[in-house]
């Protein structure tokens, strides 16, 4: 029997090469996913092992720490007890070598053009340390010297080569104010982590990177190398006393700190490889379907032979083992290829990296024997699930079968306890997707995943049953339109509604997901976009990159620009209320109904002129807070108070949760966070008035102007982006969708060669043969594509319900264009799968067709 399969695959290797490329495309996918991320966090590991190796312990407040890395902690005045008096008890320590504070922030460098250096918030700004030589050891020297005063700046190598940059040249560079015309005084080397990944780094004086970060006379840490002779952990043990005691004070080695950042980089590339995984997982399912089809379709043409194998002694479980050694050497041949692919493809992805700028080493490419055996059992293990029931079927041939035509329709009997699989499953998944989405929250989320994997199922059990009638409404128009070739084709396309089911489902898993996307960015655009205009009134919203916010400086000059009617700054401030933070928004009161509408469901926008808060609905359902209400709050500077709620709006992604007179918040604050400056014009929205704005920022790279549209494309554009990620992703099922109708169509070709033969000698010419297998395939990816839509667009439906208690306007909206375009592109996938199936029936020669045992 081993022979038998082994010379089974070798004399169908051809028909089982489509098969094998679906595979080889699945594991390709798993196996490049894997690469990808071990290589990339070995090069990063790489990268930070060195970081802190002249380091033997590091001093840091994690409050300033964690905000500077945001870009929330620029100019908003925030205090570290790290003083200069702590770096120098620190340096007397008798395991102490040295000891130097540091500061650290963002820094927004702008190239020869103007343009943002690092506008995924890459570029960053540090202080420069020199030692009693002259030099400081963090960052040698290459080209001049290091900054010593306000107005000079020193640039990391890389950044200067790429950008041209010299010394003595003048660059322009901003925190969150004014943008500042900076000298270069050098160039220096680094081994800093964040530049080998390809940010950049730019150094300023100690006092400078103070005034530009945090307050004269602090740092955000300290680092410390060690005597010779005393551990890590011994000199930890000697600053842990002398360091402000404060919850926000961490004390780490050297090791740890490496240990800590490699760590860092392993959580930050599991959450992408989860998502390429998935997908993966998604592509292989796909796959399912092709190899299952495949197999019983090979099985259906060798129904002869296994009866006669049968006839001659051969037992049910000799022929179910050897489909199955069958499957297993295609699986073991299409995971071995998908491995070999997959090195490829990880090598790929991180050239990608390198041409999208980053600057991650590419020298390493780690293929782990965990990816190796991962990839050749995924392989192999889904080749042979979707075999087991095609080789269970081809074990129940009975002997007299070898006596008869090839063909075996399916018992009614089946078709029936399948159909009626398909009903209770599918009943039963609409009702739980029905449930989740009217019962909301975590449980209807789960009822709705259920739900919908119970109906995916429960249709697919359905389609052979869904594809004669669906399929039938199309006949009077095929024939209508192509005559006797549509007419064949509608009946060749429902002639075996299993093996019609099986193709068209491949491809309704990838269109199902795809529609579920599509309906969910249309919905949520819409509801954004909405929110957008009924909530603004103004014209412009001045902003900043990267969440950083809008200097205070800035404020004055946009007051002077004339033709401004009214502005408005946002600033975003946390309180404390009931041991939870509350957001809340500072707003000029005076200015607020001209510049912003929320939708009030009870009380007055007045209310903010008297001191008192305007909360969304969420706090009403929540907190039980309505108009009257006195909330007890703690402001950011410690200070304690009571708010009086003055109004209720309706929820706003656009608003926030709470609104208050910046009059009453600013007192009590330790420094303003201006995300937004809203602006409206005395003419409303002006070019003029736009270029005056921008003009105000001093041409600050890190400073957008906006207008209500622009800000709705904003919006819009950052759905767009994930869609088309989540677009490419899925293209691979697609894909591999395709190649079932490839491979289908061909086989089917083969099993029906005395009949196209029959149909040649009667007088049907080439080009209508050509044409009946072109439609066949239209009208199966058609109705595939169809039943997707549907199933996508119902859940679709549900995830919105869902989401709608989180988003206030959020309804779904079904973009019918975009859907039948899906339909027609389907449509054209099955017209260009059909080609070469269609050219090798064509070209079948009559009388050896018609004479085809």
């Amino acid at each position: 029997m081993f022979r038998t399969a082994l010379r089974n695959v070798l004399a169908h290797k051809g028909r089982l090469l489509m098969t094998m490329l679906a595979v080889l495309l699945g594991t390709a996918f798993v196996a490049g996913t894997l690469i990808f991320s071990d290589s990339i966090g070995q090069s990063v590991k790489d990268s930070v092992s060195d970081s802190y190796s002249r380091i033997s312990a590091q001093v840091t407040d994690t409050a300033v720490s964690a905000d500077t890395d945001s870009g929330a902690g620029q100019n908003t005045g925030a205090r570290s007890p790290l003083t200069e008096s702590t770096v120098r008890r620190i340096a007397a320590l008798p395991g102490t070598r040295s000891a130097r504070g540091t500061v650290t922030g963002f820094a927004g460098l702008s190239d020869p053009h103007g343009n943002l250096i690092g506008s995924r918030g890459n570029t960053q700004g540090a202080n420069w340390v020199p030692y009693a030589n002259g030099q400081d050891p963090e960052y040698p020297m290459a080209q001049g010297a290091g900054p010593t005063s306000a107005g000079m700046i020193a640039i990391d190598r890389r950044t200067a080569s790429d950008n041209d940059f010299k010394v003595g040249d003048t660059v322009r560079a901003a925190v969150n104010g004014p943008v500042l015309e900076m000298t270069v005084t050098g160039i220096f080397t680094t081994d800093d982590p964040q530049v080998k990944a390809g940010g950049s780094l730019v150094l300023f004086d100690t006092a400078t990177a103070q005034r530009l970060y945090l307050e004269p006379g602090q740092y955000d840490s300290i680092q410390v190398v060690a005597t010779p002779g005393t551990s890590q952990n011994e000199l930890r043990g000697e600053i842990l006393p002398i360091v402000p005691h404060s919850g926000n004070i961490t004390v780490k080695t050297g090791a740890r700190l490496d240990a800590d950042i490699a760590a860092r980089a392993r959580s930050d590339m599991s959450g992408m490889r989860n998502v390429l995984l998935a997908f993966a997982g998604i592509a292989l399912f796909v796959g399912v379907f092709l190899i299952a089809n495949t197999f019983t379709m090979l099985i259906a043409q060798r129904t002869r032979e296994l009866a006669l194998l049968r006839a001659i002694g051969a037992s049910r479980r000799q022929i179910t083992n050897s489909v199955l050694l069958e499957a297993l050497l295609v699986g073991v041949s299409a995971s071995v290829a998908g491995l070999v692919t997959g090195i490829g493809i990880g090598a790929a992805l991180q050239g990608l990296m390198g041409s999208m700028g980053s600057h991650v080493s590419t020298s390493t490419l780690v293929v782990s024997p965990t990816t190796v055996l991962v990839t050749l059992l995924t392989g192999t293990m889904v080749t042979a699930l979707a075999t087991l029931l095609p080789a269970l079927r081809a074990s129940r041939v009975a002997p007299v079968a070898a006596m008869r035509s090839i063909d075996i329709p399916a018992t009614h009997k089946s078709l029936v306890v399948r159909n009626g699989i398909g009903v209770a499953l599918a009943g039963v998944g609409l009702a739980l997707v029905l449930w989740g989405a009217v019962r909301g929250g975590s449980a209807g989320n789960l009822l709705v995943a259920g739900g919908a994997v119970s109906t995916l199922v429960g249709v697919f059990a359905l389609t052979p049953a869904l594809s004669r009638p669906a399929i039938a409404l199309a006949g009077p128009l095929c024939t209508w339109l192509f005559g006797i070739s549509g007419t064949l084709a509608r009946q060749n396309a429902v002639r075996n509604p299993r093996r019609t089911a099986a193709t068209a489902s491949a491809l309704t898993v990838g269109i199902t997901l795809i529609s579920v996307l599509t309906v969910l960015g249309a919905s949520v655009t819409h509801a954004i976009d909405k929110q957008v205009t009924q909530n603004m009134r103004a014209d412009y919203a001045v902003s900043a990159l990267l969440s950083l916010p809008v200097a205070p400086t800035l404020l004055p000059a946009i007051a002077r620009i004339p033709g401004v009617a009214a502005y408005s700054a946002l600033d975003d401030q946390r309180l404390r209320t009931g041991g939870k933070d509350l957001p809340v928004t500072g707003v000029d009161a005076k200015s607020f109904d001209q510049l912003i509408v929320p939708n009030m469901v009870s009380g007055s926008t007045m209310a903010l002129r008297r001191g008192q808060i305007l909360v969304d609905q969420d706090h009403v359902v929540n907190d039980n807070w309505t108009v009257g209400t006195t909330v007890p709050v703690t402001y950011p500077d410690g200070s304690s108070g009571r708010l009086t709620v003055g109004g209720v709006y309706q929820n706003s992604e656009v608003l926030g949760s709470v609104l208050m007179s910046r009059s009453v918040l600013s007192p009590h604050t330790t420094a303003p966070f201006y995300s937004t400056v809203l602006v409206k014009g005395v003419n409303g929205a002006a070019a003029p008035l736009q270029q005056a704005l921008k003009d105000s920022t001093g041409d600050n790279p890190l400073i957008n102007v906006r207008t209500k549209q622009q800000m709705r494309d904003h919006f819009s554009s950052q759905i767009n982006l994930l869609l088309d990620a989540m677009y490419a992703l899925l293209a691979m099922a697609v894909i591999i969708a395709t190649l079932g109708v490839v491979n289908t169509l061909a086989m089917a070709v083969l099993e029906r060669k005395r009949e196209i033969g029959t149909l040649r000698a009667v007088g049907l010419p080439r080009s209508a043969v050509r044409r009946m297998v072109r439609l066949e395939a239209v009208l199966i990816a058609s109705f595939g594509a169809a039943l997707g839509i549907a199933i996508g667009s119902f859940l679709a439906w549900a995830g919105v319900r869902l989401l709608s208690s989180a988003m206030t306007g959020l309804t779904t909206v079904f973009p019918y264009a975009q859907l039948a375009a899906y339909i027609a592109g389907a449509a054209l996938v099955g017209l260009l799968a059909a080609l070469w199936p269609a050219r090798r029936a064509a070209k079948l020669n009559v009388l050896d067709s018609i004479r085809t045992d």
